[in-house]
């Protein structure tokens, strides 16, 4: 994917850093470091945070345009790292040995005084590494789902870890367990207000008609899931349709990604961050956070996923977990149908999609109730500034 930085300054190179300007004089440096949009999404709130706390702190790394839009010097958009997959990311390892090699060079000459790695394990893990040997502090900010796979990674974790903040309620004690430093701060996806705009004055806004149902469909944002699972939810949509005339298809696109890249769903686009959950009757969500933010959202919802059939291979073989769906996953069981790989056909979804656009179904009645379940147990808004005071911790004395 091309890069698309927003931090003011020199033009970025995807092969080197650009050059920050120089902190204050006995002011604290943190490096954040999101790898993807999602990670630049909860990585705003926290450097906000940070900025309140200590005003004078010279915060860089990598991230996007919203970590940039409060403050942080961003030295590399995520743009440019975002990417899933066995396969895929094999292509890709050239060019993170030689970022991973950059960042550390700053940790051994720049005095950084706290790192501060947000998910993005392939990177975030060996960077925390390196911080360590150079005597950078580690706070780790949403860890990587050991839980799932590669259970080893739990001992570099503590090894690494000054300090572990978790977003899911049953990851603190299973990190605790293999001697990790973890606390559970609450869900970043809860800091955000619920759109509270009326439904006709949205739909209005929108071009749709606030008398029929809406069908949200949310492929992803990285370019591999947008090209596999295109073709498939717009397949599904038409089914859906075919079946109910008045339902009305719309497309959630990343607000970090072009809405052409979408062309391909011959629907109505809409920035997801534009309120299309808090008004969809039911929606087709890919695996991911977003079926975390549809579980707050309270709107039914079927998930779906298809990767390289390699990278899913490989999975098959590594992932311990019941669930894909981090919905599910919360819940402790099957709250949302998953049709992963060869059982994401069209058929398959539109079947699961319709009881769930019918306000008297069983399904739909039985479904609202375990999402609200879901939202209990993600605990409340604050994770931001109980990471921040984390970090306040961490960095002791360098913060007078």
């Amino acid at each position: 994917m091309s890069g698309r930085c927003t931090a003011p300054g020199p033009a970025r190179t995807t092969h080197a850093f650009r050059t920050p300007g120089a902190g204050l004089s006995g002011s604290p440096t943190i490096f954040l470091s999101a790898g993807e949009p999602s990670g630049d999404l909860h990585g705003a709130p926290l450097v906000r945070a940070l900025r309140e706390r200590v005003p004078d702190a010279r915060i860089v790394g990598l991230g996007g345009r919203r970590m940039a839009a409060e403050g942080m010097e961003v030295l590399v958009d995520v743009g440019d790292l975002a990417v899933m997959g066995f396969a895929e990311v094999v292509r890709r390892i050239p060019y993170f040995l030689r970022l991973e090699r950059q960042i550390a060079s700053r940790f051994h000459q720049d005095d950084i005084s706290l790192f501060l790695p947000i998910d993005f394990p392939g990177l975030n893990l060996r960077l925390a590494r390196r911080a360590r040997r150079a005597g950078v502090p580690v706070l780790y900010f949403i860890a990587p789902q050991v839980w799932a796979w590669r259970a080893h990674r739990a001992r570099g974790l503590a090894r690494d870890a000054a300090r572990v903040a978790v977003i899911l309620p049953f990851e603190e004690e299973f990190l605790r367990r293999a001697g990790v430093n973890a606390t559970f701060v609450g869900h970043p996806l809860l800091e955000h207000a619920a759109d509270d705009e009326p439904r006709r004055s949205w739909c209005t806004r929108m071009g749709l008609d606030p008398d029929r149902p809406v069908l949200a469909l949310f492929p992803g944002s990285r370019g591999q899931e947008i090209i596999r699972h295109g073709e498939l939810f717009s397949e599904a949509a038409r089914r859906v349709v075919g079946a109910r005339p008045e339902v009305q298809p719309v497309v959630g696109f990343h607000p970090d990604v072009p809405a052409s890249r979408y062309g391909s769903l011959p629907f109505p686009r809409v920035s997801g961050s534009d309120g299309l959950l808090a008004h969809a009757t039911a929606a087709l969500v890919k695996s991911g956070t977003s079926t975390l933010e549809a579980a707050l959202a309270g709107v039914p919802f079927v998930v779906s996923y298809r990767v390289h059939p390699l990278s899913f291979a490989v999975a098959r073989r590594v992932v311990n977990v019941p669930h894909v769906a981090l919905a599910n996953l919360v819940a402790g069981k099957r709250v949302v149908p998953e049709l992963l790989q060869e059982d994401a056909t069209p058929g398959a979804l539109a079947d699961a999609i319709l009881p769930l656009l019918d306000p008297e179904s069983e399904a739909r009645r039985e479904m609202l109730a375990g999402l609200a379940e879901i939202r209990a147990r993600l605990g409340g808004p604050g994770a931001a500034d109980r990471v921040a005071e984390m970090a306040i911790d961490l960095l002791g004395d360098g913060t007078s």
